[in-house]
């Protein structure tokens, strides 16, 4: 980990969390984390992620992405939802990804109610969006708020799992909801 405030060697301020030895790490810090996403499959793709990385770190959760893709179809979200049990086996014994039974499951789970919401709202990303209307929200230093409380409430009473706050706080920072770069870093905007 790099401290807060320190130029890297390209010249730029980054956030502290960001590991200046992880390409892959520095890669998203700088081209999708707090970028506003409206795309349903890059969405649905984020919430996977993010279910899997529920007490774990984003990093570990990063360095498989490549793996998760392919062992979820390339979330592919018409084909996780057809899974079966025969498939929920495969992707647990499949080492290249989180090998977490309830995880692999409530992507499942998950992708049918994303697909639900989708049909409700007419997207997942109109869903998700109309939480701020649009907004994009600017908060630095927090794991949770009232926003993903009230998310993570609504997720979980459609029937989603492994959808807690944090995971929701998370998953907004990512889809770009809200943008928590840091004051100095070269991505934070007012």
């Amino acid at each position: 980990m790099t401290a807060p405030n320190k130029t890297w060697p390209d010249g730029r301020v980054r956030c502290h969390w960001a590991n200046p030895k992880n390409e892959k790490y520095i890669h998203y810090h700088d081209t999708e984390w707090g970028v506003p996403t409206y795309d349903d499959a890059k969405l649905f793709e984020m919430l996977v992620l993010e279910t899997f990385q529920a007490g774990l770190s984003w990093e570990c959760i990063l360095n498989r992405r490549d793996a998760f893709r392919r062992a979820f179809d390339n979330f592919d979200i018409a084909r996780v939802c057809n899974y079966d049990t025969a498939k929920l086996a495969q992707l647990q014994s499949d080492t290249g990804i989180i090998r977490n039974a309830r995880k692999i499951a409530a992507v499942v789970n998950n992708a049918r109610v994303f697909t639900s919401i989708a049909h409700e709202y007419g997207t997942f990303s109109k869903y998700l969006w109309h939480w701020t209307r649009g907004r994009i929200i600017h908060q630095v230093g927090k794991t949770r708020s009232a926003l993903s409380d009230k998310i993570a409430a609504d997720l979980r009473h459609r029937g989603m799992q492994f959808i807690g706050t944090t995971t929701v706080y998370a998953y907004l920072q990512s889809a770009g909801v809200i943008n928590s770069h840091e004051y100095k870093c070269f991505l934070f905007r007012k």
